[in-house]
């Protein structure tokens, strides 16, 4: 691609694609110069490390915001004009799925701290590092990432870039261990620009446009919407659907949860997994945090038989209502006629009203978390 992210930006915007945004112009324009200083950098390469003489890398960029603020556009439009070939961009699950590979590889060596060898293997002729979607689930993650962050941009000498729906002081927030992850924090916020992207505009809820999130009754016709619901959410190819990344969250206390397809923040699970397994709140709210976008697939009609699914049901959709999590789901009926014979019956039509209102513009329209949510 030719053109910088400036220019880039403005035939986006030009062409009706983008609506002219205050914040992304400032991101676009912060882009743009690191590519230039990237362009015009002379490799430090080992030979330059190994005598002192290596200059310091650039500064990198931390882009953070909702969902659809247009961090991965931005992300692409630099990535793709950025003139050398020293340059990697890769999912940040991915990363740390590889560096975790690359760890246990080391370790087997027994020959000490394997932070360093395993920081400079993916340093290796890469100069700039883009993340999508900066995201700390689980302590395993949290427990290195100072330190290999460190290495990757100290000594190594690369850049990063990285896009994240959460600013830097909210990762891993309420995390197990959390004070072994501050230093990365800090290292973020010494080493990167960090750009706030909250713009008015949602673009992925624009693309969603036609979907509803609410579909009855089970069948082909309910999961193709969904389907296509996952794909919008997460910019990711159909062709690519059996490639799906899935994920392990961390419940804490050693406990995990398999997340079947997790990306950019959309989850999904079945009814089965999420309400006829003994669940908690806890387990609840983890997903709540961690998601901003959640389909559930397979949700029945219940009976009185069916009163500890319907309890598990009503904690979970508490939780997600608590942090505006979007939802959409394939289920056996409407939901003021899901649950309507049994033990909390009576209590369940508090559960129908708040699934109603999830499926309401003003509601899909809210930023994920919890603070200024005003129905809570």
């Amino acid at each position: 691609m030719t053109g910088s992210p400036v220019s880039r930006y403005e035939e986006l915007v030009a062409a009706g694609e983008l609506k002219s945004d205050p914040e992304q112009q400032t991101a676009a324009r912060r882009l743009a110069q690191l590519r230039h200083e990237l362009a015009t950098q002379s490799p430090t390469g080992f030979l330059g490390r190994l005598f002192g003489k290596a200059p310091p890398s650039p500064r990198g960029i931390y882009m953070w915001g909702g969902v659809g603020r247009g961090k991965s556009m931005l992300m692409d439009l630099f990535h793709e004009s950025l003139a050398i070939e020293q340059k990697r961009r890769v999912h940040f699950h991915a990363f740390m799925l590889e560096v975790h590979a690359l760890l246990r590889k080391e370790r087997k060596k027994e020959q000490g701290d394997p932070i360093p060898p395993v920081a400079a293997t993916i340093a290796r002729n890469v100069r700039c590092l883009a993340f999508d979607e900066m995201v700390v689930n689980n302590s395993a993650d949290a427990m290195i990432m100072s330190r290999l962050f460190k290495a990757l941009i100290v000594d190594e000498g690369v850049t990063v870039v990285s896009t994240s729906n959460r600013a830097p002081s909210e990762l891993y927030k309420d995390g197990l261990n959390r004070e072994h992850f501050l230093p990365f924090i800090d290292l973020i916020e010494d080493r990167l620009d960090v750009m706030p992207l909250n713009g008015p505009v949602d673009y992925r809820l624009e693309r969603l446009a036609g979907i509803d999130s609410w579909h009855t009754p089970l069948g082909d016709a309910a999961t193709a919407q969904v389907r296509e619901a996952f794909f919008r959410l997460t910019d990711y190819s159909p062709d690519d659907a059996d490639n799906v990344p899935s994920a392990d969250l961390d419940l804490g206390g050693g406990r995990k949860l398999h997340v079947p397809r997790a990306l950019k923040g959309v989850a999904v699970f079945s009814f089965s997994r999420l309400c006829k397994e003994p669940r908690g709140a806890s387990d609840y709210l983890a997903i709540a945090r961690t998601y901003h976008s959640v389909i559930i697939v397979g949700i029945p009609t219940l009976g009185p038989e069916d009163r500890n699914e319907a309890a598990r049901f009503v904690t979970l959709i508490d939780a997600l209502y608590e942090y505006r999590v979007k939802l959409f789901v394939t289920a056996a009926a409407e939901p003021e006629t899901l649950y309507q014979a049994g033990d909390g019956s009576f209590e369940f039509e508090r559960t129908v009203s708040r699934l109603m209102e999830m499926q309401s513009d003003d509601y899909m329209a809210l930023g994920h978390g919890v603070e200024e949510n005003p129905n809570i």
